[in-house]
């Protein structure tokens, strides 16, 4: 389309900061289809800068077996759409993801961007791990590897060792840390949560309810102290808007319920902030009246950041079904909806790769140029 047409000289007529913040507030997805009418609309757009967006969630399914069943989406909250994304050429099938990135953990360790895959391999890790916790520091070029299941060989390693290890990608070198508490290592890898908030990488184990946070700026450990709200069943731990947000299930004298709390760093002390309506919660089962009462709930996963929570079922059986929670709304109330189905068709996998990120207009045009500091 020429560069004359009369929707790009109405544009070109506007103040240049009137055109950018009207920009702003489309979702993404407008911005990447407005960028075809022109030249000029494009080079605009591409250069918008990097604006706070609410989180969106990314589904990586992985299937063991043949990689033409692999699938990605992700949810933008603005559009209250899912996008189905090209699945990435994988180094590994141990996958985790955070802050933009994808990283691929055994027996290699490399990331790339989630948008357009550039993978790049670091130096070597001291210790291996699969299904590690893994966070990116804030304004930093780090990120903080902790725990995970050993890997040799690219198979598991059973020890009882939980590093601890730290990356500088400007330097591309790893720092050996001191090790997770001594009372989570018995516990199955499979039951910690994590959080970065405030420059402190918390972990949470559900089986104990046990929690103890590491330092990003004098590399120590907390005291282990309990966290563990009435009827708990399960819960993860998330970073939203600088504060630490427990989701998960109770079972209590109203029943079943899936619920939100805010938690006090230092103290530990709960507040709750939300639950979940009942038909939103038993919208997410679907088909489960025959299984025993707690065990359905069992496949309901919570991961949040920002202003959203976001609530899915991974059992491929019942599609992902999902719904999220805005808990910045004003005056301190909290909203639920449900989302939209995961477009079709929809494959099952052995392993779904679920987290949380803001994306910017950046990452779509200069994704190749992304760094963990940027």
């Amino acid at each position: 389309m020429s560069d004359t047409n009369p929707e790009s000289s109405n544009l070109n007529a506007l103040n240049t900061d009137v055109t950018e913040s009207i920009l702003s507030l489309l979702p993404i997805p407008s911005l990447v289809r407005f960028s075809t009418v022109s030249k000029l609309w494009r080079s605009i757009i591409s250069s918008l800068p990097p604006s706070s967006s609410s989180p969106w969630l990314f589904l990586f399914g992985i299937h063991n077996t043949s990689s033409f069943h692999n699938q990605s989406f992700a949810f933008d909250p603005l559009s209250n759409s899912w996008l189905r994304l090209p699945f990435p050429s994988l180094p590994s099938l141990h996958l985790v993801g955070s802050d933009r990135f994808l990283f691929s953990t055994a027996p290699r360790f490399s990331f790339s961007p989630i948008l357009k895959p550039n993978w790049r391999l670091t130096s070597p890790v001291r210790f291996p791990r699969m299904n590690p916790l893994l966070g990116v520091f804030p304004a930093s070029s780090k990120l903080i590897l902790v725990g995970g299941v050993g890997s040799i060989g690219g198979l598991v390693n059973i020890d009882d060792r939980s590093p601890v290890q730290i990356y500088d990608s400007t330097l591309d070198s790893w720092e050996l840390c001191p090790p997770l508490p001594e009372a989570f290592r018995s516990n199955a890898h499979e039951t910690l949560s994590s959080a970065l908030c405030k420059r402190r990488f918390y972990v949470f184990d559900v089986s104990s309810c046990f929690i103890s946070s590491f330092s990003l700026d004098t590399y120590t450990w907390s005291d282990v102290q309990t966290l563990r709200p009435p009827g708990l069943l399960f819960a993860f731990l998330n970073s939203c808007n600088d504060a630490l947000v427990l989701g998960g299930m109770c079972n209590s004298d109203r029943g079943f319920s899936f619920n939100l709390w805010r938690v006090e760093e230092g103290s530990m002390e709960f507040s709750e902030i939300a639950i979940m309506p009942e038909a939103l919660l038993f919208g997410l089962l679907v088909d489960c009246e025959d299984e025993d009462d707690g065990h359905r709930f069992r496949t309901l996963k919570c991961v949040g950041s920002g202003n959203l929570v976001y609530v899915f079922n991974e059992d491929g059986h019942k599609k992902y079904p999902a719904c999220v929670c805005d808990i910045g709304v004003e005056n301190g109330k909290c909203r639920w909806r449900s989302l939209p189905n995961l477009p079709s068709p929809l494959n099952k996998f052995h392993k779904l790769v679920s987290f949380c990120s803001t994306l910017s207009i950046s990452d779509v045009f200069h994704s190749d140029e992304a760094q963990i500091d940027a």
